[in-house]
């Protein structure tokens, strides 16, 4: 069965940071992309960031370059996105998803499109306030 667990949310003020963990099983980890999605009241599904760990290439959405980065435990089966100076604006529901199995990934922002993902966790409330 598979299973993407998150973990790390919470409430802060902005200019914050905060740690968002993915747990993965059920499938070979290094054959899918992991992406990080976030959604806020009444806001469509955004795409915010993925990782393909087969070969480390990661992508960022414009809003979080610089500010978030994404990255994997290979061992651990674990997706982990350090987001670094937070704003009002970065409050959501951050959920994680796995696409796959995939061989060859092209980052762009097509690879965060949400239909491309099959599996999806039940999501971790991120509060910033100002």
């Amino acid at each position: 069965e598979v299973q993407l667990v998150e973990s790390g949310g919470g409430v802060l003020q902005a200019g914050g940071s905060l740690r968002l963990s993915c747990a993965a099983s059920g499938f070979t980890f290094d054959d899918y992309v992991i992406g990080w999605f976030r959604q806020a009241p009444g806001k469509e599904r955004e795409g915010v960031s993925c990782i393909f760990s087969s070969d480390g290439s990661t992508y960022y959405a414009d809003s979080v370059k610089g500010r978030f980065n994404i990255f994997s435990d290979n061992a651990k089966n674990t997706v982990y996105l350090q987001m670094n100076s937070l704003k009002p604006e970065d409050t959501a529901v951050y959920y994680c998803a796995a696409s796959g199995p995939v061989t060859i990934v092209t980052m762009g922002p097509e690879i965060v499109n949400p239909r491309e993902y099959d599996y999806w966790g039940q999501g971790a409330q991120v509060t910033v306030s100002s």
